[in-house]
């Protein structure tokens, strides 16, 4: 007797695990990065209020990683499983190199946003930056936007002393003098004209400055259910915005030690939309283009490729 109530307890606790995997995700965790600059508000949003963990149901772990190239590598080693905010240019010379990546969805789009600051204000064409020491982050819009400002001269970074680092280090080098121009956005290009620096120049008319959401199609393929879940976190996400903008202004003002109408200011600059348009993917292959005509990646790229079907 003890025999049969023992098989038909291992039973019921089969049956309840079955049901426990099928009401859940096929991932036990997912990590993200998490980059808040220039003016990332969803992403800020998105974790203050715990939103991709309250949609999917799963604990959801945040990477910090600035640069896109090191978001891209952490994507391919699979340290990270979503790229919730990561350049177009650093999609696009991940994917030429051969990594498995893919657009989601779309982030932001805001050239405006993108600038070059200096002290100098003497500093007010591509050629007088020649030999100059420039700081900002590689493999991002702020490099594209460099390289296709001094291409509107004929000129190449190589022209230039160019020295990667983060956005808050570049405004740091700009502040204490060891760099000539900062590449900046968001908070810091905003304080950067608070204090009176000389913009150089933003990327309007220079880059589509398209930030986008990524994953593989490995994980894409392997985990349906989980990328159904992220499409209906991130549109949770804008909802909160839309529902309440004040609230989420004054927390990425928090977050980026902003005052609210300061960061009401910038976001006139971003268009947050999920959706992909012809004029995005128009906008990728343009910046494919110009990289391989800058010597960025070594062929012509083909965009679709970044496109799930």
């Amino acid at each position: 007797m003890k025999k049969v109530f023992a098989i038909i307890l291992a039973l019921m606790v089969t049956a309840g695990c079955f049901t426990a995997f099928a009401d859940g995700l096929s991932v036990d965790s997912l990590t993200a990065t998490y980059v808040t600059s220039p003016l990332n508000i969803p992403s800020i949003v998105e974790k203050e209020n715990g939103i991709f963990t309250e949609t999917l149901g799963i604990p959801v772990e945040y990477a910090e990683i600035t640069s896109g190239a090191d978001q891209t590598q952490a994507l391919a080693s699979g340290d990270v499983q979503l790229l919730y905010a990561v350049g177009g240019t650093s999609i696009i010379l991940s994917a030429a190199n051969g990594a498995d990546i893919k657009v989601l969805n779309m982030y932001s789009r805001a050239p405006k946003a993108f600038c070059l600051y200096s002290k100098d204000d003497s500093l007010t064409s591509p050629e007088s930056l020649r030999g100059k020491t420039i700081a900002g982050p590689a493999g991002t819009n702020l490099h594209e936007l460099l390289v296709a400002y001094l291409n509107t001269a004929g000129m190449t970074i190589a022209e230039v002393n160019y020295v990667s680092m983060s956005i808050p280090d570049a405004k740091a080098a700009l502040d204490g003098g060891s760099a000539d121009v900062a590449m900046l956005g968001g908070a810091a290009a905003y304080n950067a004209s608070k204090a009176g620096y000389h913009l150089i120049t933003n990327g309007d008319g220079l880059i589509q400055a398209i930030i986008a959401v990524a994953v593989t199609q490995e994980f894409y393929d392997a985990h349906p259910d989980v990328i159904a879940k992220i499409r209906e976190a991130e549109e949770a996400v804008m909802a909160r915005i839309e529902a309440d903008p004040e609230a989420a202004y004054a927390t990425a003002g928090d977050y980026l030690d902003l005052d609210v109408d300061a960061v009401k200011e910038m976001a006139d600059y971003y268009d947050f939309s999920l959706e992909i348009s012809e004029e995005d993917i128009a906008g990728f292959q343009k910046t494919a283009d110009f990289m391989y005509s800058s010597e960025m990646i070594e062929e012509p790229f083909d965009v679709s490729a970044l496109f799930f079907d």
